[in-house]
């Protein structure tokens, strides 16, 4: 009885295998919770698609994954002066974004990125003359840009990297790779045809890992079923049915992530008025669940618990059955599951 993450393993690695074809020396990414999959699993599933490298989000993501992956391992998050040192092996390659970074690196592996139009990290135009004497006592895997996915102006990505090869070739420094994010295939074909003494490599986790939305599925056991009638009171804090129906308690609860959401950017019209109305009926605590029964996305009875959800299916609807499992649309970067079956 658990929130079970079931994976189509065949087409899903079909999919890691046509993402790879279409973006040759790709570096798969594994941060985070590990896309909803695990550090360990995609560390296993990276090392059959023959990585070399394998991008991570922090010194303490590479400290664990070291022990699962055999291969280098890219940590993303820049280094800083004064950060808390994390015994890591020669294999690790470190991302800087300054040039103090640069200097504090002595002997280490590194690649510096530069600042792309997302503005976050990265060495400017105006740093670059430094960067010579720098980059005398480090070992370079490369320069890197990590792009935005929206492009709100119009502009295009291939030119932003175009831009930036172009200030590194003028600085006379080292061009034999460059990490790139957030590009199309044909982006990268184009960048490769112009710049061939250039090894250009994308960086990808969200498109390899979840781009195929049907190779996987969450969902949540039935634990209890207890009929209601309207006006019986339930829960902690004793609320009113307010028809005949059923209370379901599901498996999937807040400390699987269930009921937290990361804010999301919307865009038009729809998704706007479709938020307002949520926030409104959230008002008189009623929420929407993630999980699907009759075809339909049932109501919390109550807010979600730390193992459990509880839910309200009314009487008209067919009644769960204990150790039935109900579909549960989850977000996988936030979601911890208590097991993966492979179908």
């Amino acid at each position: 009885m658990a929130l079970t993450l079931y994976v189509d393993t065949a087409r899903w690695r079909a999919h890691h295998k046509h993402v790879q074809e279409q973006f040759p020396g790709l570096v798969p990414v594994c941060k985070g919770n590990g896309y909803g999959f695990g550090h360990e699993r995609l560390s296993e599933e990276a090392t059959r698609l023959g990585a070399d490298l394998l991008a991570v989000g922090t010194t303490y993501e590479a400290a664990r994954i070291k022990d699962f992956f055999s291969g280098d391992l890219l940590v993303l998050t820049p280094y800083r002066r004064g950060e808390e040192p994390v015994p890591l092996p020669d294999r690790v390659v470190r991302s800087v974004s300054s040039v103090d970074g640069v200097y504090g690196l002595v002997g280490a592996r590194v690649v510096i990125e530069v600042m792309s139009s997302m503005k976050r990290h990265g060495i400017s135009e105006q740093d670059l003359p430094q960067l010579h004497q720098a980059i005398e006592n480090v070992r370079l895997e490369g320069f890197a840009i990590h792009l935005p996915l929206d492009r709100t102006d119009g502009s295009d990505a291939v030119e932003e990297v175009i831009g930036w090869m172009d200030r590194l070739r003028a600085a006379r420094l080292p061009l034999h790779t460059m990490f790139v994010s957030h590009l199309k295939a044909d982006d990268l074909a184009r960048l490769q045809q112009q710049f061939p003494q250039t090894r250009f490599r994308a960086r990808i986790g969200t498109r390899l890992w979840l781009g195929d939305h049907e190779a996987t599925e969450y969902h949540g056991a039935v634990l209890d079923v207890t009929r209601v009638s309207k006006g019986d009171r339930f829960g902690y804090r004793q609320q009113k049915a307010a028809s005949d129906g059923f209370l379901v308690v599901v498996a999937g609860g807040t400390s699987h992530g269930v009921g937290l959401e990361a804010p999301k950017a919307l865009h038009g019209v729809m998704p706007r008025a479709k938020g307002v109305a949520r926030a409104g009926l959230a008002t008189v605590n009623r929420n929407l669940s993630p999980f699907v029964w009759g075809g339909k996305q049932r109501w919390f009875a109550e807010p979600p618990h730390m193992q459990v959800s509880i839910l309200f299916v009314p009487s008209d609807a067919p009644e769960p059955k204990v150790g039935d499992e109900l579909v549960a649309h989850l977000r996988h970067t936030t979601t911890q599951f208590d097991r993966i079956v492979d179908r």
